[in-house]
């Protein structure tokens, strides 16, 4: 079991803490109402059975119930730690202390009331015991569970991320490879951006959070990297309003929707595409407006917007909307972020 912040030196600490409560309500501040006193024979017989069965029913008993949990395990561990205290009663206050001190707590002992006298007595040893532990527990498996959602959150994040890369990379070695089959001068220079992109590719987008300004770059050079394949002929419209540039976001958050505009949008000087990205210290408002094209999507076409609506879904559960929108051969998408 996963302990996380309840150590075993912790737990040592409560169930000193919890043995003290026991003996202040039970020596000094009594149901009776008495002040301290001072236990007689048979009342430190009865202690010494309760902690030997308050241990055996939280190390044993309980640890055994809950390994695989069925109700008629739990009734079983009940009834043995009721068992273990009734033995361990007879044995000292019947045995041990004749032999000692030539007394006995029951002097005519009776079987079946001897057994439902101590259902009483032992229930407490037991309840207690069991409430500790149910209590430990709950904390370490809440503590366990925790764990488990990052570790699959991260894990999530990791899986779709590799699932980005090599989309982005694709995309841009066929840009690349259409410029050097046609000989184009401009193709060392798409190299050089392609570099670029491969430096954030291996760095950037490994961190959990990015400047968004770095975002910002990284769509730029994409965007130079589509205008040198196409010998300029994609006009895209940026305008960008940022309060503040050292704000942070997750890597690939915005560039999907950029990406998909320019893979599957028809551009023209008449048909520009449109983006406007708003940031303020509150809220994140990126549109993308293209012409929709009417050439044939490839396969990998939905991979971007699936993929950044589960990682929006991830870092902004319930603190982010997008809108998409086909209406006049247009193709909108809008991302509104909150920040705060």
């Amino acid at each position: 079991m996963y302990k996380g912040t309840v150590t075993k030196k912790l737990e040592c600490i409560i169930h000193l803490i919890y043995w003290i409560l026991i003996f202040y309500f039970t020596f000094v501040k009594n149901p009776i109402g008495r002040q301290f006193f001072l236990p007689d024979l048979f009342l430190c017989t009865y202690f010494i059975v309760f902690i030997i069965t308050f241990y055996f029913n939280y190390l044993i008993v309980m640890k055994t119930v809950f390994k695989t949990f069925k109700w008629k395990r739990l009734f079983a561990g009940v009834f043995v730690s009721y068992l273990v205290f009734t033995f361990l009663r007879f044995f000292f206050e019947q045995i041990v202390t004749k032999l000692l001190f030539d007394k006995v707590n029951y002097t005519d002992v009776n079987f079946l009331n001897y057994m439902l006298d101590n259902l009483h007595y032992s229930s407490m040893a037991i309840i207690l015991s069991s409430f500790l532990w149910f209590v430990i527990y709950s904390i370490r498996l809440l503590e366990y569970n925790k764990l488990i959602l990052e570790e699959n959150k991260n894990t999530e994040i990791k899986f779709l991320k590799a699932q980005i890369n090599p989309h982005f990379v694709f995309n841009t070695l066929n840009n690349i490879y259409s410029m050097v089959y046609f000989q184009s001068d401009k193709s060392l220079v798409a190299i050089d951006k392609l570099s670029k992109i491969m430096r954030f590719t291996t760095y950037e987008s490994q961190k959990e959070k990015i400047r968004l300004s770095d975002e910002v770059d990284y769509i730029k050079a994409y965007i130079e990297l589509e205008q040198l394949r196409h010998q300029d002929n994609v006009r895209v419209d940026l305008n960008v309003e940022i309060k503040n540039e050292f704000e942070e976001i997750p890597p690939y958050i915005l560039s999907p929707l950029v990406e998909n505009a320019l893979k599957h949008g028809e551009v023209s000087d008449s048909e520009p595409i449109e983006i406007q990205l708003k940031v303020s210290s509150e809220k994140l408002i990126f549109k993308v407006k293209n012409k929709i094209g009417t050439q044939k999507k490839d396969s990998l076409g939905g991979i971007g917007l699936d993929n950044l609506q589960k990682r929006l879904q991830i870092h902004y559960p319930e603190k982010h909307q997008i809108k998409i929108t086909n209406n006049e051969n247009h193709f909108t998408a809008e991302l509104e972020i909150d920040l705060k």
